[in-house]
């Protein structure tokens, strides 16, 4: 690493989407993608909660989220990566749409698989919207490799990475 890395940085540990319902979300994740849950927390309600020494509420303190209400579920999702799943309560000004790639904060995650095919076959008969593709790449340093986005029940941008056979 650089002189200039975060300090004892070794891994990165999870990545977190928020939902609309928290058990939907989990069940989704753990039937299509084998995702095992390993824990629950919440509520955490910024009314129920004591004011932090500076006069903000905890959700704002901790999660830049004013007045909140919110849950959390964290999954392991394959070998490598953790899945934290939010769902908020409050407020109520949400927006209710994930942003889009081009939007910031746009996000999506992606899963390397073996057979793109077969993968997007096994979504399409999920009923998630299957994105135009697949994506090949023909040249340069990513040459042979394959892609194909997908959404899942909320939105959320997942992407199917095939890599090429060497």
């Amino acid at each position: 690493m650089s002189k200039s890395a975060l300090p004892g940085f070794t891994r990165v540990d999870h990545v977190a989407l928020t939902v609309p319902d928290l058990d939907k979300a989990v069940e989704f994740y753990t039937e299509t993608f084998g995702a095992t849950e390993l824990f629950r927390l919440g509520p955490f309600d910024a009314a129920e909660l004591p004011r932090m020494p500076d006069g903000r509420d905890w959700t704002e303190a901790h999660v830049n989220v004013p007045g909140a209400r919110v849950f959390l579920a964290m999954l392991q999702l394959g070998p490598t990566l953790k899945l934290e799943l939010f769902r908020y309560e409050l407020p109520k000004d949400a927006r209710t749409t994930p942003p889009r790639n081009c939007d910031l904060g746009g996000h999506h995650i992606a899963f390397q698989v073996e057979n793109l095919e077969a993968a997007v076959a096994y979504l399409r008969a999920r009923e998630l919207r299957v994105m135009a593709g697949p994506i090949v790449i023909p040249v340069g340093p990513a040459a042979g490799m394959r892609t194909q986005y997908v959404l899942d029940p909320w939105g959320n941008q997942l992407e199917l990475v095939e890599l090429p056979k060497r």
